[in-house]
């Protein structure tokens, strides 16, 4: 670490993102002997790693002003604010001001920046984040050193799955609208990023908040309409009974769209599902995954799974397990189940730790297996590969390509893949005229 600003990001993409404004604002205002850790609250283990940064920031930065903030800091700012580590704590909102970073030089020390000192000296900018109601859509020049970009398009969520605790870090639902979207995607391109991923806490809820209420597929055709020159399009975690029309529609017709889909599905057996309070059933899961391949036979899916709910049975994660394998899911997110104070599903009962640990395992490697399998399948197949660093890209598909000739970072390079180490590919440039 260096004595200016450092970031250390835990979690999901979205505070990627946040991350990037956040070291973009401190840039702009010269902000300087600075760490941020901006935390995840999803799991305990996510909270742990928290803590376990900030002591490691501090041991490396013993002068600079250290920063707590994300989730875990909007839900808990007092525990934060508690650690001997600690200069200020900011909220969700508190994070993106612009200034968040400013502190005044006259004061001297440690922890001279914020709003009103409590009695350790740790600085507290915390507000209600159920009151917030709108989303600014920041626009960023990009991102160090990579050709993949996020573009946040909407913020916080409405349902309240029994195991989660987010909607109390992030607040409502709220969506950023489609020209400041396309601005930024739009700026991207210009800055020679060839993939944009579009992503936010739950974006199938886009767009109700905002005037003549679109919907998530409309806002992908008029995001896509506006900037022509964008190669590549993600989307980041779709709720699998929020998909509407105009997104199915991309999803056949639309190639810039990559066949790539990632779905919140949690488990695979209706009962947890009822319990968990999703909106989704098991046949939901699979229509959705049939009908996508139906569209697009190259489609692969992702999956966030949770092991080890309370009251799982055997035979109830057996479905979980099986869910895999029927679905064709490939790119798994598996969580051992981790009970979150204030939620419902931390007041029914649990299974020992053991048990979802060792749910997990089993998760990860079928999970393992069934990358492994279509990775064996692209051996032999031409395809394209946006290169990242050191020659290695990633295809439509999202799996990891190894070149084997070095090749500058940003192309978008048409490849055949020639063979497979069961977690990445390998690949050669294909030139021009060449065979397939």
């Amino acid at each position: 670490m260096t004595q200016g600003v450092d970031i250390v990001t835990l979690g999901c993409r979205l505070n990627a993102y946040e991350s990037e404004v956040i070291r973009q604002n401190a840039i702009a205002v010269g902000a300087a002997n600075v760490v941020v850790v901006n935390t995840c609250a999803v799991t305990a283990e996510a909270e742990r790693q928290a803590r376990q940064a900030i002591r490691k920031a501090r041991r490396e930065r013993p002068s600079a002003h250290l920063v707590v903030t994300g989730c875990s800091a909007q839900i808990d700012p007092a525990r934060y604010a508690a650690m001997p580590e600690v200069d200020l704590v900011l909220g969700n909102t508190e994070k993106l001001a612009p200034d968040a970073l400013m502190f005044d030089p006259a004061a001297g020390g440690r922890g001279t920046g914020g709003q009103a000192a409590e009695s350790s000296g740790v600085r507290v900018r915390v507000a209600d984040i159920q009151a917030v109601r709108e989303t600014a859509g920041h626009l960023i020049a990009g991102f160090d050193s990579r050709t993949r970009a996020f573009v946040q398009v909407q913020q916080g969520c409405d349902h309240r799955c029994t195991f989660c605790i987010i909607p109390f870090g992030r607040g409502p639902s709220r969506s950023v609208p489609i020209g400041v979207i396309a601005e930024q995607v739009r700026a991207l391109v210009a800055a020679g990023y060839r993939e944009v991923v579009l992503t936010g806490v739950d974006i199938t809820s886009y767009g109700p908040d905002l005037p003549g209420r679109p919907s998530l597929g409309q806002m992908v055709r008029r995001v896509l309409a506006h900037v022509p020159t964008l190669p590549r399009l993600r989307l980041s975690s779709l709720d699998p009974v929020e998909i509407d029309a105009d997104l199915w529609r991309l999803i056949a017709d639309e190639p810039r769209l990559m066949p790539h889909l990632h779905l919140s599905l949690q488990a695979g057996d209706d009962l947890i599902l009822k319990r968990m309070k999703r909106r989704h059933c098991r046949a939901d899961a699979l229509n959705v995954c049939t009908r996508a391949r139906r569209l697009r036979p190259d489609m692969a899916f992702g999956a966030d799974l949770i092991a080890g709910f309370p009251t799982e049975t055997d035979a109830q994660f057996q479905n979980t397990l099986d869910l895999v394998a029927d679905a064709g899911l490939t790119w798994l997110h598996v969580f051992p189940y981790s009970a979150r104070p204030g939620t419902p599903a931390a007041r029914m009962p649990q299974l020992p730790a053991d048990v979802r640990k060792a749910r997990a395992g089993c998760l990860r490697a079928v999970g393992q297996a069934a990358a492994a399998r279509l990775l064996a399948a692209q051996v032999g197949r031409r395809t394209t590969v946006l290169v990242e660093d050191d020659s290695v890209g990633r295809i439509p598909q999202f799996a990891e390509v190894a070149i084997d000739t070095p090749v500058p970072a940003g192309l978008l390079l048409d490849a055949m893949i020639t063979g497979s180490t069961g977690t990445r590919l390998t690949g050669r440039p294909v030139k021009e005229g060449a065979a397939a």
